[in-house]
C-alpha cells in the first residue's frame, strides 16, 4: 500500500499572475530573489494586489539560503501576523520561504499561514514538494527540509515570468528537471502515478529545453518546461530521490557550482553506476536488472531502440550527452573549473555525506562511501 498526497492548487499558463487579485486584506511576507527587485519584475508582480493587503518584502536571497538569512526573513517581520508567506523566483527564495515557515512555525512566531509559490525559473520544482534545502556557510554542508507541512498551497505558473531567464539559467534548470524526473522513475518508492508525471516531464525536456534555450521568447517552449518542472517535482515529492542529488547536494556546498549544472554533470556516471554499467555498456559486475530496464524504458520513451537494458542504458547515456552538448554543458567537473587540488581535498568527504543524505534512502542501488567516491573521481 501506498499513500498519494497532492494539496497544492495549481493555477497554469499566460496570466495566471491574475489569481492574485483574489488576496484582500491580508498581511503578505514576500520572500524574492534581490534580480527580481533590482529589475522591477517583483513590483509589476506586486501590482495584482489591491492597497487592502499589507505586503511585507525580503530580498535578501542568495543561493543554497544560509541559515542566518532564513533567521533574518523571520524578524523581517517585525513581530506581525502573517496571513501569507509568498516567494517570488527560483529554488532559493521558495527554499528560502520554506524554511521560514518551518521554523517560525515551529517557534510559535506563524500559526494559520498560507504559503504560495510563483516560480520565476523551470527547474526546481519546489513549488509542489514537501522538500526544502538550507546551507550551513561555516560547516559547508546542505541540509535537506522534508515535512509536509512545508508543500505549498497554491501554486502559480505563469510562463511570461520565465520568458526573459537567462540562457545559461535556463539549461540548468532544465537539466535538474530531468535529474528530478530519472531519480523519482528508478526510486525505490516509484509508483505508478510517480512514474506517469516522471515519463511526461522527461519527454518534454527532451523535446522543449533545447528550444527554450536557443530561444527564451519561445513561449511554448517556455510553457513546456514549466509545466515539466512542476510534472517532476511532483513525481518526485511522491518518489523521492536518489544519489544524484546526494552527491549534488554535498559536492555543490564545496565547489558552488549550480545544482543544475552540478546534476548535469553527474548525471551520466549516476544511471551508469545504478546499472552496474560502463560507459561502454559493459557489465562491470552483476547487471543491476531491475534498475537497467527502468533505464531502457526511459530509453524507449524517447524513441530509441534500447532492445536490451544494456543497450537502453547505454542509449539514455548518449542522449544525455547529446542534450549537454546542445546545452553547452561542461561534461566534468575539471571542465567546469574545479582545480585538482581542491577536488583531491574534498573528494571523500563529498561521498561520505552523500552517503548520509536522505536522498540515498530511496536509491535504486545502496551504496558505500567506497562506491560514490569512484563516481566522483569519474565526474571529474
Amino acid at each position: 500500500m501506498y499513500n498519494i498526497y497532492y494539496k497544492t492548487k495549481l493555477y497554469v499558463g499566460e496570466g495566471a499572475l491574475a489569481k492574485l487579485e483574489d488576496y484582500h486584506n491580508k498581511t503578505f511576507l514576500v520572500v524574492a530573489d534581490p534580480f527580481l527587485k533590482e529589475s522591477g519584475q517583483l513590483d509589476h508582480i506586486l501590482t495584482h494586489f489591491d492597497s487592502s493587503n499589507e505586503i511585507i518584502t525580503f530580498t535578501d536571497i542568495v543561493p543554497d539560503p544560509p541559515i542566518d538569512v532564513i533567521v533574518a526573513g523571520i524578524h523581517a517581520t517585525e513581530g506581525k501576523s502573517i496571513d501569507i508567506v509568498l516567494s517570488v523566483g527560483g529554488g532559493s527564495a521558495i527554499d528560502a520561504s520554506k524554511a521560514m515557515y518551518y521554523f517560525a512555525k515551529k517557534q510559535g512566531i506563524f500559526s494559520d499561514v498560507e504559503l504560495i509559490s510563483i516560480p520565476t525559473t523551470s527547474g526546481t520544482g519546489s513549488e509542489v514538494t514537501s522538500f526544502a534545502v538550507i546551507t550551513d556557510a561555516e560547516k559547508e554542508q546542505k541540509y535537506p527540509i522534508v515535512d509536509w507541512d512545508i508543500l505549498p498551497d497554491v501554486a502559480i505558473l505563469d510562463s511570461n515570468l520565465v520568458a526573459t531567464c537567462p540562457a545559461n539559467i535556463t539549461a540548468d534548470t532544465g537539466m535538474d528537471v530531468l535529474t528530478h524526473a530519472i531519480e523519482a522513475y528508478v526510486s525505490t518508492k516509484a509508483t505508478d502515478f510517480s512514474d506517469a508525471l516522471a515519463e511526461k516531464a522527461i519527454k518534454l525536456v527532451f523535446e522543449y529545453l533545447p528550444r527554450a534555450y536557443k530561444d527564451g521568447h519561445d513561449l511554448e517552449a517556455r510553457e513546456k518546461m514549466h509545466v515539466a518542472s512542476t510534472l517532476a517535482g511532483m513525481a518526485f515529492n511522491s518518489a523521492s530521490l536518489g544519489v544524484n542529488h546526494s552527491i549534488a547536494h554535498a559536492a555543490g556546498a564545496k565547489f558552488h557550482i549550480p545544482h543544475g549544472r552540478l546534476n548535469s554533470i553527474l548525471m551520466p556516471h549516476v544511471i551508469q553506476y545504478n546499472a552496474n554499467v560502463t560507459a561502454n555498456g559493459v557489465r562491470t559486475g552483476n547487471l543491476n536488472k531491475e534498475t537497467a530496464e527502468r533505464y531502457q524504458q526511459i530509453a524507449r520513451l524517447l524513441g530509441l531502440s534500447a532492445s536490451t537494458p544494456v543497450l537502453g542504458v547505454r542509449q539514455l547515456v548518449d542522449a544525455v550527452r547529446k542534450l549537454q552538448k546542445k546545452l553547452d554543458h561542461p561534461t566534468s567537473l575539471s571542465a567546469y573549473g574545479v582545480g585538482i587540488e581542491d577536488f583531491n581535498a574534498n573528494k571523500r568527504e563529498i561521498a561520505e555525506a552523500a552517503v548520509l543524505d536522505k536522498c540515498t534512502i530511496t536509491n535504486p542501488r545502496v551504496p558505500t562511501a567506497e562506491e560514490l567516491l569512484k563516481v566522483v573521481e569519474q565526474a571529474f
